[in-house]
């Protein structure tokens, strides 16, 4: 398969990881609020702070995102050095989940976005198994 192609997926794998964790705490607050059930089912909870948590490793810990890093090295390999050379979806993925701040920025919000989903497991507590 093309690794411009591979590129392209694991851009959309990582788009669907940032949409996951991102709107996952919205359905979780607003799930608690409206009293659905499902959003207190154990799995959903456990993988969602999980995910969470695995970015604020990386951040605390100053590891570049695998998936970012394997993106970047199969887009190296296809020849696609810069932005036009991209397909148009992955461009418009970019420009939704990745902004040029300084990486201490980004670390900050990590954590407190993770704090917000810890707070949400004890706030509206999953279902035990």
């Amino acid at each position: 398969m093309n690794q411009a192609i591979i590129a392209d997926m694991i851009t959309a794998i990582h788009f669907g990881y940032v949409i996951f964790v991102v709107f996952g705490l919205l359905v979780i607050l607003l799930g608690g609020a409206l009293r659905w059930h499902f959003i207190r089912n154990f799995w959903f909870r456990a993988v969602h702070l999980t995910m969470i948590l695995i970015v604020v490793f990386e951040a605390v810990s100053g590891i570049s995102c695998p998936l970012t890093v394997w993106e970047y090295k199969l887009r190296i390999a296809a020849g696609q050095q810069n932005a036009a050379d991209v397909s148009f979806i992955a461009r418009l993925i970019h420009q939704l989940i990745f902004f040029e701040f300084p990486p201490i920025v980004f670390t900050i919000g990590y954590c407190i976005f993770g704090t917000a989903v810890l707070l949400s497991w004890f706030l509206i507590p999953p279902a035990k198994i």
